[in-house]
């Protein structure tokens, strides 16, 4: 039986990819801070489940994370842990971004390396980390904080995979960049989107399809894949300029 591990599993897009992978005959090892939500999820699956309770805030949770797995074959790394916070940049918490610079860079960046690591001993796996049509972008006014973190993983992703690709590894990494979804995301980031989102059953549906295709960028939906081709065309300025009026709707 291939074992996947999936972080930030209690809800939203991990919580989705726990139940489809399950179906997929996957073990699970699902991680994250609120253990009776995973508990719950292990309960309604009909595999092997092993829940660990980490808040990936700490870098010695992650570590600490990295050394209770680094026993077992991990097919599959859903490196999902994140949030989002929405508000003028002279305005937000400081805390609460280095927070999110921490959980969306520091811990992504943390268990990627080593999960990759791991993975290249084997001789194999597939790593998937969550990022967001936001990394794909130039900035992000009113999000500004999460836009670079975003745009840190993306950027990660396709070195890495870059690399791994000439050293001819069988370790295939990929960055899952979905524009809205409907998730706990959006009361967390204290947002309304001003785009309508995609389901979680839609955006994890997708981006299993571009991981069994072996894709290295993958954007759920074909409206946010036009609109990314789009924004190609865009100078950066004014591209900047219609993201930062997409932002402030959502503070509306």
């Amino acid at each position: 039986m291939k074992t996947a591990l999936i972080t930030g599993a209690t809800s939203g897009i991990g919580y989705e990819f726990a139940k489809r992978l399950a179906n997929r005959g996957y073990g699970l090892i699902v991680v994250g801070r609120r253990i009776e939500r995973l508990e719950e999820l292990k309960n309604q699956l009909d595999v092997p489940v092993e829940v660990i309770g980490a808040d990936l805030n700490s870098e010695e949770n992650c570590y600490k994370l990295l050394e209770q797995v680094s026993d077992k074959q991990i097919d599959l790394f859903i490196n999902n842990a994140g949030f989002g916070l929405c508000g003028k940049f002279t305005e937000t918490d400081v805390q609460r971004e280095v927070s999110m610079v921490k959980v969306n860079d520091i811990a992504m960046h943390i268990l990627f390396k080593g999960i990759l690591q791991q993975m290249e001993k084997q001789g194999r796996g597939q790593i998937l980390n969550v990022a967001s049509s936001a990394g794909l972008l130039p900035a992000g006014p009113y999000m500004a904080t999460y836009y670079a973190t975003k745009a840190y993983v993306t950027s990660l992703t396709r070195a890495v995979d870059r690399e791994l690709k000439e050293t001819g590894s069988g370790v295939k990494v990929c960055a899952l960049c979905p524009g809205p979804v409907d998730t706990e995301f959006n009361d967390t980031a204290n947002v309304v989107f001003a785009l309508k989102g995609i389901s979680v059953e839609e955006c994890v549906k997708e981006a299993l399809k571009g991981l069994d295709k072996g894709k290295t960028i993958i954007v759920p939906s074909l409206r946010m894949k036009l609109a990314m081709l789009s924004m190609r065309f865009l100078p950066t300025s004014l591209l900047v300029k219609i993201t930062a009026g997409q932002q402030k709707k959502k503070m509306e």
